[in-house]
């Protein structure tokens, strides 16, 4: 009894699965890629320091989630902290500026008081930053 092979078939396209890989490498890239612009020069964003103690001396501005303000402890609104400030500038141009704002505070709120005191001549002005409990 003779039996027939069947024909052979001509080899599937590999083109195919070289599609899939170049499909897959684009998703992968499109996935992992930066796609915001990135500055034309050299940028040190500023670190948080932990474990380390306070500078001593100063001012500090607290600034609660309603907007209410304080500065060293007594409650002011935002003409008299940056009246009292620039007076503390004028007699120690050196004086520390810590602003210390509620995490509900606005942004909006914090920016222009610090714009205000970097506009009258304050060398340094801290954020004071406090970490999560856990």
């Amino acid at each position: 009894m003779k039996l027939k092979r069947p024909p052979r078939r001509s080899a599937p396209e590999t083109i195919v699965a070289l599609i899939d890989v170049v499909f897959f490498l684009l998703v992968f890239f499109m996935l992992i890629g930066r796609l915001d612009a990135t500055s034309p020069f050299e940028l040190r964003p500023a670190r948080a320091v932990t474990g380390t103690d306070m500078p001593a001396g100063g001012v500090t501005l607290a600034i609660a989630a309603d907007g209410a303000l304080a500065l060293d402890g007594a409650e002011a609104d935002a003409a008299a902290v940056l009246d009292r400030i620039a007076a503390r500038l004028e007699s120690a141009p050196d004086t520390l500026v810590r602003v210390n704002a509620d995490r509900a505070a606005h942004l909006s709120e914090v920016l222009p008081l610090v714009a205000g005191i970097e506009a009258l001549g304050a060398r340094d002005v801290m954020l004071v930053v406090t970490p999560e409990r856990e």
